[in-house]
């Protein structure tokens, strides 16, 4: 898939609340997220290569924010990411727009004590951002209801299995329903991300906003030879 030009916000098939609450931030789309959101929309599952830094968290958020929005919708949604820093900052992103909602967000990850991350699930967030292994210790503990949940997101697909986290997360997939569209993002296709999708993703809108394997060309690297002797004492 691909596009010419970035269309606007109004044009990608979100509810209108989102798009309004999403007028102070930014007013184009960018191109995972032209590419993306209608995809995620269309209710199939989605297989999603960008950078990191090319607007992944909003072009899955503004979807899922947007189907939460419609009264009806008691559905649920859970965003598992590999880091507690990537946690906060998901949460942080889209609790900015889910709060005109009404929309209510849970981060679940370590460092935070499981009774408080307990109480804030008896409010039954709607979205739920949480690292694998705090996941699996609630679902383990029988602490979290995930029977509504229709929608799931991986997001940094790539680090989350570099970081081992395969194991925790094939036993989460045995405990949501089967029924629900799965989103995989990632900013590179190695083989144990490819094995994945086999695996979890059901005939996927497959989506290229990068080249594969890239890296971001905004980074600049550069390696110095420093003798011994002029090197600081720290």
């Amino acid at each position: 898939m691909s596009v010419e030009t970035s269309p606007s916000f109004h044009s990608l098939g979100l509810a209108s609340a989102v798009v309004a609450a999403l007028a102070a931030q930014c007013k184009t789309p960018t191109s995972i997220q032209s590419l993306a959101i209608p995809a995620v929309t269309s209710g199939k599952d989605v297989l999603a290569l960008a950078q990191t830094g090319s607007g992944k968290t909003l072009a899955f958020g503004l979807p899922l924010l947007s189907a939460l929005s419609q009264p009806e919708n008691s559905n649920r949604a859970v965003v598992i990411v590999p880091t507690r820093e990537l946690a906060t900052q998901v949460s942080t992103a889209l609790n900015d727009l889910a709060m005109p909602l009404d929309i209510k967000i849970a981060t679940l990850c370590g460092g935070v004590g499981k009774a408080e991350q307990i109480e804030t699930l008896a409010d039954k967030p709607q979205i739920i951002v949480a690292t694998p292994g705090r996941l699996k210790d609630l679902l383990d503990d029988d602490a979290i209801d995930v029977s509504e949940v229709r929608h799931l997101v991986l997001d940094e697909a790539d680090r989350l299995l570099d970081m081992g986290f395969l194991p925790d997360i094939k036993q989460i997939l045995t405990a949501l329903p089967s029924k629900r569209q799965t989103l995989l993002f990632s900013a590179t296709l190695p083989d144990a991300v490819e094995s994945l999708v086999s695996e979890i993703l059901f005939e996927p809108v497959r989506i290229r906003a990068h080249a594969a394997n890239s890296v971001v060309e905004r980074i600049e690297e550069r390696l110095y030879l420093v003798n011994k002797a002029a090197k600081p004492m720290s």
